[in-house]
């Protein structure tokens, strides 16, 4: 395994957990246990596990209601040869969300606002992928396995911050538009763009514009929404300051 002082590869599957938006489902067929792969969108849980909305008329569910052992496999769509993109191969179990749903239909339509139309379907429910593992490829010698202990965020004493999230987000959206733009282009080195902020967890920041996701991870872990807004302007400082150089 090449690992080198550029590459992390826990910081690099959360990243891929908070940025991706679609990914390939596997699911066990109901009968005869064969392999059966979908696309679905899917949003990330605050603890960055996988978070899906899917219909019960739709044969993985069917699938996974039956037997809920699941792979999803994300991955960065990069352009030219998607090989030469990282991506991640999560296994686990499926499980139908009841509680918190208010907080996971949320941040599910804040990453997935096309939804909205059907989000309230009766045949729809939102499931997350308790993850046992995931196996990371990341280029040439860049290949191992990870425990979810070494990627999930720890959100056992952030209940502050998570209850104030979505406000947080709102805020950011209407009144704080430019930082959220300095953010991507200085901190991140995005394009400028219509940039929103989409969820907030104890370790980071996601931002969408478009098709176009980023993750700006906090320079130290937050819990409360006092914590959080020292940590945006000082992020929104740091931008400003890089902007005049």
């Amino acid at each position: 395994m090449q690992l080198t002082p550029d590459f992390d590869p826990a910081k690099t599957v959360k990243s891929l957990l908070r940025r991706s938006r679609q990914g390939a489902l596997a699911t066990l067929m109901t009968g005869s246990g064969d392999p059966y792969c979908s696309l679905v969108n899917v949003a990330s849980h605050p603890d960055g596990s996988p978070i899906l909305l899917i219909s019960r008329l739709a044969l993985h569910t069917k699938n996974l209601l039956a037997d809920a052992r699941v792979s999803l496999m994300l991955d960065e769509r990069v352009e030219g040869d998607p090989l030469e993109g990282s991506r991640i191969m999560l296994a686990g179990h499926a499980e139908e969300i009841t509680a918190d749903r208010d907080l996971v239909r949320q941040r599910y339509l804040n990453a997935q606002p096309t939804a909205e139309v059907f989000v309230d379907f009766k045949d729809f429910s939102f499931f997350r992928i308790r993850l046992a593992g995931t196996h990371l490829v990341a280029g040439f010698g860049r290949i191992l396995d990870l425990q979810p202990s070494q990627f999930l965020t720890d959100i056992s004493d952030a209940s502050a911050l998570l209850e104030a999230e979505q406000s947080a987000v709102e805020h950011m959206n209407t009144d704080h538009q430019e930082a959220l733009g300095l953010y991507a282009t200085r901190l991140l080195g995005a394009l400028p763009g219509a940039w929103r902020c989409v969820g907030i967890d104890p370790e980071g920041i996601d931002l969408q514009a478009g098709a176009n996701t980023l993750r700006l991870d906090f320079p130290e872990r937050i819990t409360g929404p006092g914590d959080l807004r020292k940590i945006l302007v000082r992020l929104a400082d740091q931008a400003r300051a890089q902007e005049g150089t």
